[in-house]
């Protein structure tokens, strides 16, 4: 199979096959299980590409295929519930030929295939119906196989040396297909089929069924991903769904309700939202947000804590949900293994058995240089957001370490700026977010030496240490306040010193390990608006600087300059555009007054929904100029869904409105608020503001926008400053 791999760092790639992006894939996905189909719910055999059923970074089922008469079926429809929570296939009987005569035409029996996701156990319920005026005899078999490949497999690693396949076990109603790691943990895919006719063998299940005109069949069968001795399930599919519904309307249920009077506007917000939801899950470490399916389905710190920041007007629950877990699995040791400091936040997590047996260090691997202060910087605007002074004081002690980790070791030199240095040759060359090996470069293309300070990451310990000095006057701790406001503003001078570059407009990406300004005009510097860390002045000339077409290809603003030395437009990090970096620009620019260049943000990537079918934003997409005759193109292997991608939608609708929400004033706040061009009705219902709820309609007007309260139940006041 024709394929190439792209580098996303030193050693660790995605491996992209050359057929993939020509297929449909469907998928579902649960905690830390997800699946991935073909259009007619299938899992095909295809190798290296994604399809399959995994769990906890293996996968189970390579395969899982229903033949109909020996034949495939012919496919009519397949489509996902609006939540994610099940798929649902619509297929029939193809054309059956004797020696060049019909015996039976198509389109005689319907097949519904129904299938959902729970707790690492695949449920499918068969529904088949005839259609005709005889008694017609139907063939069902299901073909399966198992191969157990790490998920890094499929990013391009090769492996010296594999565990052991077991030989099926058959027993009864069920086939276990086994595997044995070399990290001692038995794996296996069980196969269950509810219907006594089954007959099963190691790779096939077949079951002959007899039909009456008008009359229908019903067979249910699940496959079960069982590490060790874990419990079977016991459910069926009926009783699965529910669950999966449940949990995932609860969550849901943290939004308000958002509508315009724009129709795809919200289509596309809506399926942000059911992308957000079913990416939340319930893990060993609490409640969390994974990053994205298939490459990121796990913790992710940094992930996490964006999503958490682009969701935090609307939902604050999912903030807290990512802080609780995320303190939980702080540093508390060094390892260089690990790139792991007392006080630092997690980077990722893998379970499989490459990280089991330190194949790769991701078991638990800590090589994020921004993760620890967004944890304080999401802490903070949490806390203002929702006035949760519980929390707040449960969490201390980890801010407190945090706030360490950045005084001492993320700040090895001393000289005030937070710097990376990979302590494992195995880890991540480069660890912001940018963090694929050749993200952080010099105007003449030379890659930067480490230690590395980006810029992104001074604006972050700023916006750290200025909201943590705010978290230290609510809890009468005034000598923090005043020594952590003090350091905020002498970063503050130095930064807009050292990191700024007249001539461009704007600030260098990074200093490197001799303190040269990495002067390359990138989408980092955004950020640093987004934290306030820059002057207003340099500010304004940052946005103008950014919304330039070398920079704003008319999707989004890309990640580096069409004129840097490095710019690809089809590079993870040198020139694509992605939909939560936007997000957080489209903040930094409505910070500084300039709702309506976050408007345009809102607008490019609005445009883009529009033109998938579903409307789910991908993580990425390629940096291509904007035209008429071309729609943006797809970063071959990005994720769909991604976490920060989806929640998107959410920061750029409410940098476009200026809303900031202040729990302890009990005020919702729009500066400079104006609706989009496409929108003249914007309605936000039950948004939570402490106790009290009310309901909001912003209309557009002469100046801009106008504010409507239409409800409030409790106290909060509105406010419109122009």
């Amino acid at each position: 199979m024709e394929s190439e791999r792209i580098r996303i760092g030193e050693k660790y790639y995605l491996l992209a096959s050359a057929l993939a992006p020509r297929r449909r894939t469907t998928l579902l996905n649960d905690s830390d299980a997800f699946a991935i189909f073909d259009p007619a719910g299938d899992i095909p055999l295809t190798g290296l590409e994604t399809y399959g059923l995994f769990y906890r970074g293996t996968r189970f089922l390579e395969r899982f295929e229903l033949r109909l008469n020996q034949r495939f079926p012919v496919l009519f429809d397949t489509a996902s519930h609006t939540d994610g929570s099940e798929l649902i296939t619509h297929l029939s009987n193809a054309d059956e030929t004797v020696d060049g005569e019909v015996v039976l035409e198509r389109s005689v029996i319907s097949v519904v295939r129904r299938k959902t996701l729970l707790d690492g156990t695949l449920y499918e319920r068969l529904q088949l119906h005839n259609f005709g005026a005889q008694r017609l005899g139907v063939d069902l078999s299901v073909i399966f196989a198992a191969d157990f490949l790490d998920i890094f497999e499929f990013r391009g690693i090769n492996r010296a040396h594999r565990g052991t396949h077991v030989d099926p076990l058959i027993a009864n109603d069920r086939v276990r297909l086994g595997y044995l790691g070399l990290d001692g943990l038995a794996r296996a895919a069980e196969l269950v089929f509810d219907h006594a006719g089954w007959k099963l063998s190691g790779t096939q299940a077949d079951l002959h069924l007899q039909l009456e005109p008008g009359e229908t069949a019903t067979t249910e069968m699940r496959a079960e991903c069982v590490i060790g001795e874990s419990p079977r399930a016991t459910l069926d599919l009926h009783s699965a769904l529910g669950a999966v519904q449940a949990r995932r309307q609860t969550w849901s249920h943290d939004f308000p309700e958002i509508t315009t009077d724009q129709d795809g506007f919200n289509a596309w917000l809506n399926r942000s939202l059911a992308d957000v939801t079913l990416l939340r899950c319930v893990g060993e470490f609490g409640p969390y947000v994974y990053a994205g399916i298939p490459w990121f389905a796990t913790i992710f710190g940094r992930d996490g804590l964006v999503t958490a920041l682009e969701t935090l007007a609307f939902a604050p629950s999912l903030a807290a949900d990512v802080l609780h877990t995320l303190a939980s699995l702080q540093g508390r040791e060094s390892s260089a293994v690990r790139d792991e400091e007392p006080g630092k936040i997690v980077h990722e997590m893998r379970h499989g058995e490459m990280a089991n047996l330190g194949e790769i260090p991701f078991q638990r691997y800590y090589g994020s240089v921004d993760a620890t202060p967004l944890f304080l910087v999401t802490l903070a605007r949490y806390v203002e957001r929702t006035a949760d002074l519980v929390l707040l004081e449960d969490l201390w002690p980890a801010a407190m370490a945090a706030m360490e980790w950045i005084d001492t070791v993320g700040d090895a030199d001393g000289d005030g700026y937070v710097e990376y240095c990979r302590r494992t040759e195995r880890g991540l060359i480069n660890q912001g977010w940018k963090d694929s090996h050749d993200a952080v470069s010099h105007c003449d293309g030379s890659l930067a030496d480490a230690p590395i300070a980006l810029a992104e990451v001074q604006a972050y310990v700023y916006a750290a240490r200025s909201g943590m000095a705010a978290l230290a006057g609510r809890l009468g701790r005034d000598a923090e306040a005043t020594q952590w406001k003090a350091q905020a503003e002498e970063l503050r001078d130095n930064f807009n010193r050292d990191f700024w570059m007249d001539d461009e407009h704007t600030y260098a990406l990074a200093l490197d390990g001799d303190k040269r300004p990495c002067r390359v005009v990138t989408s980092n510097a955004t950020h640093c608006l987004y934290a306030g860390i820059a002057d207003a002045d340099k500010a304004r000339r940052v946005i103008e600087r950014s919304m330039r077409p070398d920079m704003f290809s008319g999707w989004g603003i890309r990640t580096l300059s069409s004129e840097a030395r490095r710019y690809n437009p089809m590079s993870y990090h040198n020139g694509s555009v992605w939909p939560h970096d936007n997000a957080i620009a489209a903040a930094g620019f409505a910070r500084y007054g300039a709702t309506q260049q976050a408007e345009v943000l809102l607008t490019a990537l609005l445009d883009m929904a529009m033109t998938l079918e579903d409307r789910r934003l991908p993580e990425l997409f390629c940096g291509f100029p904007r035209s008429s005759e071309q729609k943006p193109v797809p970063y071959p292997v990005a994720c769909r869904p991604q976490a920060w991608a989806a929640a998107s939608a959410f920061m750029l609708l409410q940098s476009a409105l200026g809303m900031r929400i202040d729990a302890f004033e009990r005020r919702i706040t729009f500066s400079q608020a104006s609706l989009p061009s496409w929108a003249d009705r914007l309605v936000i219902r039950n948004l939570r503001v402490c106790d009290a709820t009310v309901d909001l309609c912003m209309s557009r007007s002469q100046w801009g926008a106008s504010v409507e309260v239409i409800r409030c139940d409790g106290d909060v006041e509105v406010l419109m400053r122009r």
